[in-house]
Protein backbone atom coordinates (compact mmCIF):
# COMPACT_ATOMS: atom_id res chain seq x y z
CA UNK A 1 0.00 0.00 0.00
CA UNK A 2 1.26 3.48 -0.87
CA UNK A 3 2.37 5.72 1.98
CA UNK A 4 -0.49 7.72 3.46
CA UNK A 5 1.66 10.29 5.20
CA UNK A 6 2.37 13.37 3.07
CA UNK A 7 5.95 14.40 3.76
CA UNK A 8 6.08 16.39 0.52
CA UNK A 9 4.29 19.69 1.17
CA UNK A 10 5.78 21.24 4.29
CA UNK A 11 6.81 24.78 5.22
CA UNK A 12 10.10 24.47 3.37
CA UNK A 13 8.90 22.69 0.24
CA UNK A 14 11.24 23.59 -2.67
CA UNK A 15 13.40 25.75 -0.37
CA UNK A 16 16.70 23.87 -0.32
CA UNK A 17 18.92 26.49 1.36
CA UNK A 18 18.57 28.55 4.50
CA UNK A 19 18.78 31.65 2.29
CA UNK A 20 15.79 30.51 0.23
CA UNK A 21 13.83 29.86 3.40
CA UNK A 22 14.50 33.36 4.71
CA UNK A 23 13.59 34.97 1.39
CA UNK A 24 10.37 33.03 1.02
CA UNK A 25 9.02 33.20 4.56
CA UNK A 26 9.99 36.81 5.23
CA UNK A 27 9.48 38.43 1.83
CA UNK A 28 7.18 36.32 -0.37
CA UNK A 29 4.75 34.17 1.60
CA UNK A 30 2.58 36.94 2.98
CA UNK A 31 2.19 38.95 -0.22
CA UNK A 32 -1.32 39.29 -1.73
CA UNK A 33 -2.04 38.03 -5.22
CA UNK A 34 -2.73 40.09 -8.33
CA UNK A 35 -3.90 37.53 -10.89
CA UNK A 36 -3.76 39.65 -14.02
CA UNK A 37 -4.54 36.83 -16.45
CA UNK A 38 -6.95 33.96 -15.85
CA UNK A 39 -9.91 32.20 -17.43
CA UNK A 40 -12.24 32.05 -14.43
CA UNK A 41 -15.94 32.21 -15.40
CA UNK A 42 -17.35 35.62 -14.36
CA UNK A 43 -20.78 34.08 -13.77
CA UNK A 44 -19.41 31.72 -11.13
CA UNK A 45 -17.85 34.70 -9.36
CA UNK A 46 -21.00 36.82 -9.65
CA UNK A 47 -23.14 33.98 -8.27
CA UNK A 48 -20.55 32.94 -5.67
CA UNK A 49 -21.19 29.53 -7.15
CA UNK A 50 -21.81 26.55 -4.89
CA UNK A 51 -19.89 23.61 -6.37
CA UNK A 52 -21.66 20.28 -6.26
CA UNK A 53 -18.61 18.29 -5.20
CA UNK A 54 -14.83 17.96 -5.43
CA UNK A 55 -15.01 16.73 -9.02
CA UNK A 56 -16.75 19.87 -10.26
CA UNK A 57 -14.34 22.29 -8.63
CA UNK A 58 -11.18 20.23 -9.19
CA UNK A 59 -11.56 18.25 -12.43
CA UNK A 60 -14.17 20.18 -14.39
CA UNK A 61 -12.54 21.97 -17.34
CA UNK A 62 -9.00 20.97 -16.32
CA UNK A 63 -7.44 19.70 -19.53
CA UNK A 64 -4.06 19.33 -17.77
CA UNK A 65 -5.55 16.54 -15.68
CA UNK A 66 -7.48 15.07 -18.59
CA UNK A 67 -4.28 14.66 -20.62
CA UNK A 68 -2.64 12.78 -17.77
CA UNK A 69 -5.71 10.59 -17.24
CA UNK A 70 -5.87 9.64 -20.92
CA UNK A 71 -2.17 8.81 -20.84
CA UNK A 72 -2.83 6.58 -17.84
CA UNK A 73 -5.43 4.64 -19.81
CA UNK A 74 -8.62 6.32 -18.60
CA UNK A 75 -11.56 6.18 -20.97
CA UNK A 76 -12.93 9.52 -22.19
CA UNK A 77 -16.13 9.08 -20.20
CA UNK A 78 -13.96 9.46 -17.07
CA UNK A 79 -12.53 12.76 -18.33
CA UNK A 80 -15.19 14.72 -20.24
CA UNK A 81 -17.92 12.10 -20.48
CA UNK A 82 -20.94 10.95 -18.52
CA UNK A 83 -19.23 9.04 -15.72
CA UNK A 84 -20.39 9.95 -12.22
CA UNK A 85 -18.44 12.56 -10.23
CA UNK A 86 -17.07 9.87 -7.93
CA UNK A 87 -15.98 7.69 -10.85
CA UNK A 88 -14.09 10.63 -12.34
CA UNK A 89 -12.46 11.44 -9.03
CA UNK A 90 -11.43 7.82 -8.53
CA UNK A 91 -9.87 7.80 -12.00
CA UNK A 92 -7.87 10.88 -11.07
CA UNK A 93 -6.86 9.37 -7.71
CA UNK A 94 -5.55 6.32 -9.60
CA UNK A 95 -3.62 8.58 -12.00
CA UNK A 96 -1.89 10.79 -9.43
CA UNK A 97 0.64 8.18 -8.22
CA UNK A 98 1.66 7.81 -11.87
CA UNK A 99 2.39 11.56 -12.09
CA UNK A 100 5.69 11.52 -10.19
CA UNK A 101 7.98 14.22 -11.69
CA UNK A 102 5.06 15.71 -13.61
CA UNK A 103 4.08 19.15 -12.19
CA UNK A 104 0.58 17.80 -11.63
CA UNK A 105 1.90 15.83 -8.67
CA UNK A 106 3.08 18.98 -6.93
CA UNK A 107 0.03 21.02 -7.91
CA UNK A 108 -2.34 18.29 -6.75
CA UNK A 109 -0.88 18.11 -3.27
CA UNK A 110 -0.45 21.86 -2.94
CA UNK A 111 -4.14 22.27 -3.77
CA UNK A 112 -5.18 19.56 -1.34
CA UNK A 113 -3.08 21.19 1.37
CA UNK A 114 -3.86 24.87 0.82
CA UNK A 115 -7.52 24.71 -0.25
CA UNK A 116 -8.73 21.73 1.77
CA UNK A 117 -6.28 21.43 4.65
CA UNK A 118 -5.29 17.90 3.59
CA UNK A 119 -1.55 17.87 4.15
CA UNK A 120 -1.24 14.47 5.78
CA UNK A 121 -2.22 12.28 2.82
CA UNK A 122 -0.84 11.51 -0.61
CA UNK A 123 -3.69 11.01 -3.06
CA UNK A 124 -4.01 7.44 -4.31
CA UNK A 125 -6.74 4.79 -4.60
CA UNK A 126 -6.00 3.84 -0.98
CA UNK A 127 -6.64 7.37 0.32
CA UNK A 128 -9.38 8.36 -2.15
CA UNK A 129 -12.29 7.76 0.25
CA UNK A 130 -10.82 9.95 2.98
CA UNK A 131 -9.75 12.72 0.59
CA UNK A 132 -13.19 12.71 -1.04
CA UNK A 133 -14.94 13.01 2.30
CA UNK A 134 -12.68 15.67 3.81
CA UNK A 135 -12.45 17.82 0.69
CA UNK A 136 -16.17 17.70 0.05
CA UNK A 137 -16.80 19.02 3.56
CA UNK A 138 -14.88 22.16 2.54
CA UNK A 139 -16.56 22.33 -0.87
CA UNK A 140 -19.95 22.35 0.85
CA UNK A 141 -18.98 25.26 3.10
CA UNK A 142 -18.60 28.98 2.39
CA UNK A 143 -14.83 28.47 2.31
CA UNK A 144 -15.23 26.26 -0.76
CA UNK A 145 -17.10 28.86 -2.82
CA UNK A 146 -15.37 31.41 -5.09
CA UNK A 147 -15.45 34.33 -2.66
CA UNK A 148 -14.22 32.19 0.20
CA UNK A 149 -11.37 30.75 -1.85
CA UNK A 150 -10.29 34.12 -3.24
CA UNK A 151 -10.29 35.58 0.26
CA UNK A 152 -8.37 32.58 1.62
CA UNK A 153 -5.67 32.97 -1.04
CA UNK A 154 -5.49 36.76 -0.53
CA UNK A 155 -6.45 37.52 -4.12
CA UNK A 156 -6.52 41.30 -4.22
CA UNK A 157 -7.56 41.58 -7.86
CA UNK A 158 -7.98 39.39 -10.92
CA UNK A 159 -8.63 39.84 -14.62
CA UNK A 160 -10.85 37.40 -16.48
CA UNK A 161 -10.62 36.79 -20.23
CA UNK A 162 -13.62 38.04 -22.19
CA UNK A 163 -14.87 38.19 -25.77
CA UNK A 164 -15.51 41.72 -27.15
CA UNK A 165 -19.14 40.68 -27.74
CA UNK A 166 -19.68 39.99 -24.04
CA UNK A 167 -22.30 42.25 -22.44
CA UNK A 168 -20.28 42.39 -19.17
CA UNK A 169 -23.44 42.03 -17.07
CA UNK A 170 -21.71 39.50 -14.83
CA UNK A 171 -18.89 41.96 -14.21
CA UNK A 172 -21.41 44.64 -13.31
CA UNK A 173 -23.01 42.22 -10.87
CA UNK A 174 -19.62 41.43 -9.30
CA UNK A 175 -18.79 45.13 -8.93
CA UNK A 176 -22.10 45.70 -7.16
CA UNK A 177 -21.65 42.70 -4.85
CA UNK A 178 -19.70 42.08 -1.65
CA UNK A 179 -17.06 40.05 -3.48
CA UNK A 180 -13.77 40.52 -1.56
CA UNK A 181 -11.68 40.61 -4.76
CA UNK A 182 -11.63 43.30 -7.42
CA UNK A 183 -12.60 41.52 -10.65
CA UNK A 184 -12.01 43.19 -14.03
CA UNK A 185 -12.52 42.02 -17.62
CA UNK A 186 -9.80 41.58 -20.24
CA UNK A 187 -10.50 42.28 -23.92
CA UNK A 188 -9.64 39.20 -26.05
CA UNK A 189 -10.57 39.74 -29.74
CA UNK A 190 -8.98 36.58 -31.15
CA UNK A 191 -12.02 35.66 -33.25
CA UNK A 192 -11.70 38.74 -35.43
CA UNK A 193 -8.34 37.38 -36.61
CA UNK A 194 -9.92 34.13 -37.93
CA UNK A 195 -9.87 35.56 -41.44
CA UNK A 196 -8.97 32.15 -42.87
CA UNK A 197 -12.43 30.80 -41.92
CA UNK A 198 -15.09 32.88 -43.73
CA UNK A 199 -18.19 31.30 -42.19
CA UNK A 200 -16.86 31.38 -38.63
CA UNK A 201 -15.50 34.91 -39.05
CA UNK A 202 -18.73 36.32 -40.51
CA UNK A 203 -20.81 34.73 -37.77
CA UNK A 204 -18.63 36.39 -35.15
CA UNK A 205 -18.69 39.77 -36.94
CA UNK A 206 -22.49 39.54 -36.96
CA UNK A 207 -22.38 38.91 -33.20
CA UNK A 208 -20.18 41.95 -32.74
CA UNK A 209 -22.56 44.10 -34.79
CA UNK A 210 -25.46 42.97 -32.60
CA UNK A 211 -23.50 43.53 -29.39
CA UNK A 212 -22.53 47.07 -30.43
CA UNK A 213 -25.92 47.83 -32.04
CA UNK A 214 -24.44 48.73 -35.41
CA UNK A 215 -24.11 47.57 -38.99
CA UNK A 216 -20.80 46.15 -40.23
CA UNK A 217 -20.66 46.25 -44.00
CA UNK A 218 -17.33 48.04 -44.49
CA UNK A 219 -13.84 47.67 -43.07
CA UNK A 220 -14.18 50.99 -41.27
CA UNK A 221 -17.43 49.75 -39.69
CA UNK A 222 -15.60 46.76 -38.23
CA UNK A 223 -12.83 48.91 -36.76
CA UNK A 224 -15.45 51.29 -35.35
CA UNK A 225 -17.37 48.39 -33.76
CA UNK A 226 -14.16 47.06 -32.19
CA UNK A 227 -13.42 50.55 -30.87
CA UNK A 228 -16.92 50.81 -29.40
CA UNK A 229 -16.45 47.46 -27.66
CA UNK A 230 -13.01 48.58 -26.43
CA UNK A 231 -14.54 51.77 -24.99
CA UNK A 232 -17.34 49.77 -23.34
CA UNK A 233 -14.82 47.45 -21.69
CA UNK A 234 -12.77 50.45 -20.54
CA UNK A 235 -15.83 51.92 -18.85
CA UNK A 236 -16.24 48.60 -17.02
CA UNK A 237 -12.70 48.84 -15.61
CA UNK A 238 -10.81 46.82 -18.23
CA UNK A 239 -7.18 47.84 -18.52
CA UNK A 240 -5.68 44.85 -20.37
CA UNK A 241 -6.06 43.25 -23.76
CA UNK A 242 -4.92 39.76 -24.66
CA UNK A 243 -4.18 38.17 -28.01
CA UNK A 244 -3.69 34.43 -28.53
CA UNK A 245 -1.75 33.87 -31.75
CA UNK A 246 0.00 30.92 -33.35
CA UNK A 247 2.57 33.51 -34.38
CA UNK A 248 2.70 37.26 -34.70
CA UNK A 249 0.69 38.47 -37.68
CA UNK A 250 2.31 40.25 -40.64
CA UNK A 251 2.10 44.01 -41.07
CA UNK A 252 2.32 46.26 -44.13
CA UNK A 253 -1.17 46.02 -45.65
CA UNK A 254 -2.40 49.31 -47.12
CA UNK A 255 -5.72 50.70 -45.99
CA UNK A 256 -7.10 50.34 -49.51
CA UNK A 257 -6.08 46.69 -49.74
CA UNK A 258 -7.53 45.99 -46.27
CA UNK A 259 -10.90 47.35 -47.41
CA UNK A 260 -10.80 45.22 -50.56
CA UNK A 261 -9.98 42.03 -48.61
CA UNK A 262 -12.65 42.83 -46.05
CA UNK A 263 -15.29 43.17 -48.76
CA UNK A 264 -14.38 39.80 -50.24
CA UNK A 265 -14.38 38.07 -46.86
CA UNK A 266 -17.63 39.71 -45.74
CA UNK A 267 -19.21 38.37 -48.93
CA UNK A 268 -18.15 34.87 -47.87
CA UNK A 269 -15.24 34.48 -50.29
CA UNK A 270 -12.24 32.59 -48.94
CA UNK A 271 -8.98 34.53 -48.97
CA UNK A 272 -5.59 33.11 -49.82
CA UNK A 273 -3.50 32.23 -46.75
CA UNK A 274 -1.28 35.26 -47.41
CA UNK A 275 -4.18 37.69 -47.77
CA UNK A 276 -5.99 36.24 -44.73
CA UNK A 277 -2.89 36.74 -42.60
CA UNK A 278 -2.35 40.29 -43.89
CA UNK A 279 -5.95 41.29 -43.12
CA UNK A 280 -5.69 39.79 -39.64
CA UNK A 281 -2.42 41.68 -39.16
CA UNK A 282 -4.06 44.97 -40.12
CA UNK A 283 -6.85 44.32 -37.62
CA UNK A 284 -4.32 43.44 -34.92
CA UNK A 285 -2.50 46.73 -35.47
CA UNK A 286 -5.80 48.59 -35.22
CA UNK A 287 -6.61 46.86 -31.93
CA UNK A 288 -3.13 47.49 -30.52
CA UNK A 289 -3.47 51.19 -31.31
CA UNK A 290 -6.71 51.21 -29.34
CA UNK A 291 -4.81 49.69 -26.42
CA UNK A 292 -2.16 52.40 -26.61
CA UNK A 293 -4.72 55.21 -26.79
CA UNK A 294 -6.50 53.85 -23.72
CA UNK A 295 -3.21 53.28 -21.81
CA UNK A 296 -3.93 49.55 -21.53
CA UNK A 297 -1.44 46.73 -21.19
CA UNK A 298 -1.26 44.51 -24.29
CA UNK A 299 -0.56 40.80 -23.78
CA UNK A 300 0.65 38.60 -26.64
CA UNK A 301 0.46 34.81 -26.21
CA UNK A 302 2.29 33.17 -29.11
CA UNK A 303 3.33 29.68 -30.08
CA UNK A 304 0.43 27.30 -29.41
CA UNK A 305 -0.46 24.59 -31.90
CA UNK A 306 -4.13 23.98 -31.21
CA UNK A 307 -6.68 21.22 -31.83
CA UNK A 308 -4.22 18.69 -33.22
CA UNK A 309 -6.60 15.73 -32.91
CA UNK A 310 -9.31 16.29 -35.53
CA UNK A 311 -11.49 13.39 -34.40
CA UNK A 312 -11.63 14.46 -30.78
CA UNK A 313 -11.84 18.17 -31.61
CA UNK A 314 -15.02 17.40 -33.55
CA UNK A 315 -16.37 15.38 -30.64
CA UNK A 316 -15.31 17.56 -27.72
CA UNK A 317 -14.49 21.03 -29.05
CA UNK A 318 -11.53 23.30 -28.15
CA UNK A 319 -9.67 23.54 -24.84
CA UNK A 320 -10.08 19.86 -24.01
CA UNK A 321 -6.43 18.83 -24.00
CA UNK A 322 -5.36 18.33 -27.61
CA UNK A 323 -3.03 21.29 -28.03
CA UNK A 324 0.76 21.35 -28.04
CA UNK A 325 3.81 23.54 -28.45
CA UNK A 326 4.19 24.95 -31.96
CA UNK A 327 7.49 25.57 -33.73
CA UNK A 328 6.62 28.54 -35.95
CA UNK A 329 9.40 31.17 -36.26
CA UNK A 330 8.46 34.20 -34.17
CA UNK A 331 11.24 36.80 -34.18
CA UNK A 332 10.87 38.61 -37.50
CA UNK A 333 7.10 39.06 -37.50
CA UNK A 334 7.08 40.10 -33.85
CA UNK A 335 9.84 42.64 -34.40
CA UNK A 336 8.02 44.19 -37.35
CA UNK A 337 4.71 44.30 -35.48
CA UNK A 338 6.19 46.00 -32.41
CA UNK A 339 8.26 48.34 -34.57
CA UNK A 340 5.23 49.40 -36.60
CA UNK A 341 3.55 50.51 -33.36
CA UNK A 342 6.66 52.09 -31.90
CA UNK A 343 7.33 54.06 -35.10
CA UNK A 344 4.12 56.01 -34.60
CA UNK A 345 4.56 56.18 -30.82
CA UNK A 346 1.61 53.82 -30.37
CA UNK A 347 3.28 50.87 -28.65
CA UNK A 348 1.46 50.17 -25.37
CA UNK A 349 2.97 48.52 -22.35
CA UNK A 350 3.34 44.95 -23.56
CA UNK A 351 3.83 41.46 -22.11
CA UNK A 352 5.19 38.73 -24.39
CA UNK A 353 4.51 35.06 -23.57
CA UNK A 354 5.99 32.23 -25.61
CA UNK A 355 5.00 28.57 -25.55
CA UNK A 356 8.09 27.21 -27.30
CA UNK A 357 11.09 27.22 -24.91
CA UNK A 358 13.35 27.59 -27.95
CA UNK A 359 12.07 31.18 -28.09
CA UNK A 360 13.02 32.10 -24.52
CA UNK A 361 16.05 34.17 -25.46
CA UNK A 362 14.24 35.63 -28.48
CA UNK A 363 11.55 37.05 -26.20
CA UNK A 364 13.96 38.15 -23.50
CA UNK A 365 15.97 40.13 -26.04
CA UNK A 366 12.96 41.35 -28.03
CA UNK A 367 11.60 43.34 -25.10
CA UNK A 368 14.91 45.21 -24.81
CA UNK A 369 14.49 46.57 -28.33
CA UNK A 370 11.44 48.59 -27.32
CA UNK A 371 12.11 49.73 -23.76
CA UNK A 372 11.91 53.51 -24.02
CA UNK A 373 12.42 54.82 -20.50
CA UNK A 374 8.81 55.94 -20.18
CA UNK A 375 8.32 53.64 -17.20
CA UNK A 376 10.16 50.77 -15.50
CA UNK A 377 9.69 47.51 -17.36
CA UNK A 378 7.39 48.86 -20.07
CA UNK A 379 8.10 45.75 -22.12
CA UNK A 380 7.77 42.50 -20.14
CA UNK A 381 8.82 38.94 -20.83
CA UNK A 382 5.90 37.07 -19.29
CA UNK A 383 6.03 34.11 -16.95
CA UNK A 384 6.19 30.54 -18.21
CA UNK A 385 2.90 29.87 -19.97
CA UNK A 386 0.76 26.73 -20.29
CA UNK A 387 3.15 23.83 -20.91
CA UNK A 388 5.97 25.98 -19.44
CA UNK A 389 4.35 27.01 -16.13
CA UNK A 390 6.23 24.26 -14.30
CA UNK A 391 9.53 23.93 -12.46
CA UNK A 392 11.81 23.69 -15.51
CA UNK A 393 9.84 26.09 -17.71
CA UNK A 394 9.61 28.83 -15.09
CA UNK A 395 13.25 28.38 -14.14
CA UNK A 396 14.33 28.81 -17.75
CA UNK A 397 12.16 31.92 -18.12
CA UNK A 398 13.68 33.43 -14.96
CA UNK A 399 17.18 32.61 -16.16
CA UNK A 400 16.65 34.10 -19.63
CA UNK A 401 15.15 37.28 -18.20
CA UNK A 402 17.88 37.53 -15.56
CA UNK A 403 20.71 37.25 -18.06
CA UNK A 404 19.19 39.43 -20.79
CA UNK A 405 16.99 41.93 -18.95
CA UNK A 406 16.05 43.10 -15.46
CA UNK A 407 14.49 40.38 -13.34
CA UNK A 408 13.88 43.01 -10.65
CA UNK A 409 11.23 44.70 -12.87
CA UNK A 410 9.34 41.47 -13.65
CA UNK A 411 5.58 41.54 -12.94
CA UNK A 412 5.59 37.93 -11.77
CA UNK A 413 3.19 35.02 -11.87
CA UNK A 414 -0.40 34.51 -13.03
CA UNK A 415 -2.70 31.50 -13.00
CA UNK A 416 -3.93 31.37 -16.64
CA UNK A 417 -6.46 28.92 -15.22
CA UNK A 418 -10.15 28.09 -15.15
CA UNK A 419 -9.89 26.79 -11.59
CA UNK A 420 -10.35 28.65 -8.31
CA UNK A 421 -7.83 26.25 -6.79
CA UNK A 422 -4.97 27.32 -9.05
CA UNK A 423 -3.79 30.15 -6.82
CA UNK A 424 -1.27 27.70 -5.44
CA UNK A 425 0.64 28.37 -8.68
CA UNK A 426 1.59 31.76 -7.25
CA UNK A 427 3.02 30.03 -4.18
CA UNK A 428 4.79 27.50 -6.41
CA UNK A 429 6.41 30.27 -8.44
CA UNK A 430 7.42 32.26 -5.36
CA UNK A 431 9.05 29.20 -3.80
CA UNK A 432 10.87 28.45 -7.06
CA UNK A 433 12.08 32.07 -7.33
CA UNK A 434 13.37 32.04 -3.75
CA UNK A 435 15.05 28.70 -4.38
CA UNK A 436 16.96 30.15 -7.35
CA UNK A 437 18.01 33.28 -5.47
CA UNK A 438 18.89 31.31 -2.33
CA UNK A 439 21.23 29.07 -4.28
CA UNK A 440 22.81 32.17 -5.83
CA UNK A 441 23.49 33.57 -2.37
CA UNK A 442 24.93 30.24 -1.21
CA UNK A 443 27.40 30.10 -4.11
CA UNK A 444 28.36 33.75 -3.78
CA UNK A 445 26.68 34.96 -6.96
CA UNK A 446 24.45 37.35 -4.99
CA UNK A 447 25.28 39.29 -1.83
CA UNK A 448 24.08 37.90 1.48
CA UNK A 449 21.93 40.98 1.88
CA UNK A 450 18.45 39.70 2.67
CA UNK A 451 16.89 43.13 2.55
CA UNK A 452 18.30 43.87 -0.92
CA UNK A 453 17.40 40.50 -2.42
CA UNK A 454 14.22 40.17 -0.36
CA UNK A 455 12.81 43.46 -1.61
CA UNK A 456 13.24 42.17 -5.16
CA UNK A 457 11.34 39.03 -4.16
CA UNK A 458 8.49 41.14 -2.73
CA UNK A 459 8.44 43.31 -5.84
CA UNK A 460 8.23 40.33 -8.20
CA UNK A 461 5.65 38.60 -6.03
CA UNK A 462 3.31 41.59 -5.76
CA UNK A 463 4.50 45.21 -5.88
CA UNK A 464 5.64 45.30 -9.51
CA UNK A 465 2.29 44.00 -10.75
CA UNK A 466 0.40 46.42 -8.53
CA UNK A 467 2.35 49.35 -9.97
CA UNK A 468 2.33 48.13 -13.56
CA UNK A 469 -1.41 47.46 -13.77
CA UNK A 470 -2.71 49.69 -10.99
CA UNK A 471 -4.18 52.76 -12.65
CA UNK A 472 -3.75 51.92 -16.30
CA UNK A 473 -0.59 54.03 -16.51
CA UNK A 474 3.08 53.45 -15.73
CA UNK A 475 4.05 54.54 -12.24
CA UNK A 476 7.45 54.90 -10.63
Amino acid sequence: MASRRCALIDDDFMLDTKHARILYHEYAAGQPIIDYHCHLPPKQIADNHRFADLTEIWLGGDHYKWRAMRTNGCDERLCTGDASPREKFDAWAATVPRCLRNPLYHWTHLELSRAFGIDDLLLSPETADEVWERANAVVASKKGRPWGLMSHFQVESLCTTDDPCDDLQQHAAIAASACPTRVLPTWRPDKVFATDRPRFWNTWVDRLAKAENCSISRYDDLVAALQHSHDRFHAAGCRLSDYGLDSCLPVGLTDRKAKTLFNRLRAGTALSPTDAALLAGALHLACARMDAAAAWVMQLHVGAMRNNNTRLFKALGPDTGFDSIGDVPQAMAMSRFLDALDSSNELPRTILYNLNPADNEVMATMIGNFQDGSCPGKMQYGSGWWFLDQWDGMTRQVEALSQLGLLSRFVGMLTDSRSFLSYTRHEYFRRLLCGILGRDIKRGALPKDYRLVGEMVSDISYHNARSYFGLGACQQ
